[in-house]
């Protein structure tokens, strides 16, 4: 099969991809910040530089696009062309976010992990935001 853009056409789509500042991040973001939280973003003193960290609750949240670290929901579809390139390039982030949970864990934080397809749809998102708030209080509770 092949792909449905030229070359120089799919280079532009991909390019123009984010890394940073993504609608669901900003999301995460300002409810955390709505709640009170204070939040560092993207720390590189941190193995992965995640997403987000809360200091106070020894806690780091990795808000991860569901193609790009291959999960195994609807929102995943593996490409058709140039195939054997993303499965590569999905195994090897996948073996990179495992390394960067356990050094992590290792250094005592707690690490969360977001999926793109939590954050659809509305009530969906605030499920999730609402786990996500209770999952970094339940640090300071103790349990």
């Amino acid at each position: 099969m092949s792909d449905v853009f030229t070359p120089e056409t799919r280079s532009r789509v991909m390019a123009a991809i984010k890394g940073k500042d993504t609608k669901e991040e900003l999301c995460v973001r300002r409810f955390l910040f709505r709640q009170g939280l204070r939040f560092r973003v993207n720390d590189r003193r941190l193995p992965g530089k995640p997403d987000i960290v809360l200091p106070k609750y020894r806690t780091v949240v990795f808000l991860n696009g569901c193609f790009w670290h291959g999960h195994g929901c609807s929102h995943f579809r593996m490409p058709q062309t140039n195939r054997t390139f993303w499965e590569e390039k999905i195994r090897r982030n996948k073996a990179r976010d495992e390394k960067n949970v356990a050094r992590l864990l290792s250094m005592g934080y707690r690490v969360i992990v977001v999926w793109e397809c939590e954050l659809k749809g509305k009530r969906n998102q605030e499920a999730t935001l609402n786990g996500l708030l209770n999952e970094i209080w339940d640090v300071q509770s103790g349990s």
